[in-house]
């Protein structure tokens, strides 16, 4: 049985800034080792770089709908649960995260990925009102959920 195709699918990986500080990590490293031995600064400076930038992917959540389920890191809610989505720029983020959240809300966040989706939750069982998620691509997003909304 093979999985259904992705309808939205995004890792919130790092962005450009985020990488030259996995490069920045390795360089450090081997700047300390220098002056104790060359090959072993730079051994030690590239393996630093390696698994800095292993544990960023590695750790990166994934965001999406696919087979009537949205998962959004390692949360997962089917879409017949789902009511409105809302995407949200920088600034309505911003706002949602700070003075307007709800201390009940599952919130998926990157700080790399600035924009996002707040999703109410329409299941009376769960207690959680809504979540948000972030990522780069919000109305791409509720555009995949809009025909899952009642």
């Amino acid at each position: 049985m093979t999985a259904p195709t992705p309808m939205f699918h995004e890792r919130l990986l790092p962005g450009p800034g985020g990488w030259l500080g996995t490069a920045g990590l390795g360089v450090i490293a081997a700047i300390a080792l220098w002056p104790v031995d060359h090959a072993l600064g730079v051994t030690t400076g590239l393996m630093v770089c390696a698994v800095a930038a292993a544990s960023l992917a590695a750790t990166s959540p994934v965001v999406e709908v696919s087979g009537a389920v949205l998962r959004a890191g390692q949360a997962r809610v089917p879409v017949a649960f789902l009511g409105e989505a809302t995407p949200l720029d920088v600034t309505a983020m911003r706002h949602e995260l700070g003075p307007g959240l709800d201390a009940r809300a599952y919130v998926c966040l990157r700080a790399w990925a600035r924009t996002g989706v707040k999703i109410v939750l329409e299941d009376p069982a769960d207690p959680t009102p809504y979540w948000l998620v972030s990522t780069r691509d919000p109305e791409g997003l509720v555009r995949v959920l809009a025909p899952s909304v009642r």
